[in-house]
């Protein structure tokens, strides 16, 4: 599995904001993220889907409080097995 940095362009150069324990000279492939206006990642989602989404998780935020939904080490078992 790959690893996620994040960082900038300074002076023309990528510029990681934490060090990095790879090794040196470890060659890595770069992609640029675009980002939104706002800075949040660009999802391609119109308004109506963002609604959606963010009344979705705003649901499962409360079922969580209410001691509903699925424990992540559950989730991760099942994936792992395939069963998801």
């Amino acid at each position: 599995m790959g690893q996620t940095f994040r960082g900038l362009v300074r002076n023309g150069r990528l510029v990681l904001d934490e060090p990095s324990t790879l090794p040196e000279g470890t060659a890595v492939e770069l992609q640029v993220v675009p980002r939104s206006v706002d800075g949040d990642e660009d999802d391609d989602l119109d308004e109506d889907d963002r609604a959606r989404l963010h009344e979705a998780i705003d649901a499962s935020l409360v079922e969580l409080k209410h001691g509903g939904g699925i424990p992540a080490d559950d989730v991760m078992r099942e994936l792992r097995r395939g069963d998801a």
